[in-house]
């Protein structure tokens, strides 16, 4: 029999029992442990925010160049005042192009030619890219010797970046370096219509350059694409051949353990590492070319492997032991069951693991600077056995620079290689989730 307190009974009610006190305490730890929880996820977003914004802000410019459109008059008294060029085709290399830009900027302006002071300020206006851009239009079609072209030359790096609007013009004219009159000079071709920007599309076509408004990634991106090229084909067949044997073929034993415990150690070290390894034995040792695409595919796909291996055996093991069972049950061999059911099945982990090891080797940077890729390479590669560069590499490369037109390129190639990783990160989600199978 119950005995129920006598203060209940007076009251008409029967007392509850006594509340634990210690669930008040775990519900309170509970819920701080949440709130924890979620400062902890709106700092982490706060500092991706600013970070992303930052190097937006700082870098969304660099998609967009200035440009002067000019009749440029290709004079033949200044290419070739000789007239040499049937017998000597050099005569069309070496002419004096920077001149037919500055003539016809003159013109432009209605600047008298015999301005010592104004053609002296007038140098620093046009790029020097301007000779290239011009030789490679006669070399190309000399019949266009004698004849005027509306031509869109480069403006100068600091033009650029104030007519952007990046150089405070209200300071003194000592402390920048647009004097008063290229501001003017700007500011009258613009409204002619003659200076604009554009889109930039020598930022994915040009290679290194010391002048920051002729400078691109196309060397740093077809040196990366080699790169992850060299990657997939060599480190994706040999990390899941290896994870297969280990995972299936192999038996349980201290050889295999200790493999195992180096793979994961593998996963651990740090990027430098490997290209100390790659240095000493890819080009000290067999004597590849340094800085070539394909020493640093070597020393990426070392880097790649135990990422990959790891991923394999774990979506090996992730499929049920009732697979092979059934498999084997019905009369299939070891190798029929492992490639005809238990891979496909592992497929989608696999395909993860491989694009997130792809991913964290296209962003590496320091084996990249071991093996010589830091190298200024003008000249896009035609073979990875061609001295190339990386994105991330040139990303390096152009935060060591002083200009500010150099740390605007840099901002917009880091827009450019977070866009290939969050490209290649969700490539990866989509497709595990697209292929995942729940047991």
């Amino acid at each position: 029999m119950t005995d129920i307190p006598l203060n209940g009974i007076a009251n008409g009610t029967v007392a509850r029992p006594r509340r634990d006190i210690g669930l008040k305490r775990r519900y309170a730890a509970e819920r701080r442990f949440r709130i924890y929880g979620v400062l902890a996820i709106s700092v982490g977003i706060v500092f991706l925010a600013v970070m992303l914004v930052t190097i937006i802000g700082k870098g969304y410019t660099a998609f967009w160049q200035t440009t002067a459109t000019l009749p440029i008059t290709f004079d033949a008294n200044v290419i070739d005042p000789e007239n040499k060029r049937a017998t000597d085709p050099n005569v069309l290399i070496t002419a004096n192009y920077p001149k037919l830009a500055e003539n016809a900027l003159m013109a432009k302006l209605g600047i008298n030619p015999d301005d010592k002071v104004a053609a002296r300020k007038l140098k620093g206006f046009l790029s020097d890219g301007a000779r290239a851009q011009l030789r490679t239009m006669v070399t190309d079609d000399p019949s266009i010797i004698g004849t005027t072209r509306n031509v869109e030359i480069l403006v100068a790096a600091n033009i650029d970046s104030a007519f952007k609007g990046q150089i405070d013009l209200s300071v003194d004219e000592s402390r920048r370096k647009v004097s008063d009159q290229q501001v003017t000079w700007m500011k009258q071709l613009a409204a002619e219509g003659s200076l604009a920007e554009h889109f930039n599309k020598g930022l994915f076509t040009f290679g290194a350059s010391s002048r920051p408004e002729t400078s691109g990634m196309g060397v740093a991106i077809i040196g990366s694409f080699y790169m992850m090229v060299i990657v997939l084909l060599l480190a994706l067949p040999i990390g899941v051949a290896a994870s297969i044997y280990l995972e299936e073929f192999a038996k349980k034993s201290r050889l295999t353990d200790l493999i195992e415990v180096n793979i994961n150690n593998l996963a651990a070290v740090p990027s430098i590492v490997f290209g100390l390894l790659g240095l000493s034995v890819f080009i000290n040792f067999l004597g590849l070319p340094r800085s070539a695409a394909l020493v640093g595919g070597l020393v990426l796909t070392l880097m790649t492997l135990p990422t990959i291996i790891i991923a394999t055996r774990a979506a090996l093991a992730a499929v049920p032991p009732s697979i092979r069972s059934a498999a084997l049950g019905l009369g299939a061999s070891k190798m029929q069951m492992v490639f005809q059911h238990i891979l496909p099945l592992a497929a989608p982990g696999i395909l993860t693991g491989t694009i997130i090891g792809l991913a964290r080797a296209l962003g590496e940077t320091a084996p990249l600077l071991l093996i010589g890729m830091v190298a200024f390479v003008a000249d896009r590669p035609a073979t990875p056995l061609e001295p190339s560069t990386a994105l991330p590499v040139q990303i390096y490369m152009w935060a060591n620079e002083a200009e500010r037109a150099f740390v605007e390129r840099m901002s917009g190639a880091i827009i450019i290689l977070l866009i290939f990783l969050m490209a290649m990160n969700i490539t990866a989600i989509v497709l595990r989730r697209r292929f995942e199978r729940r047991w």
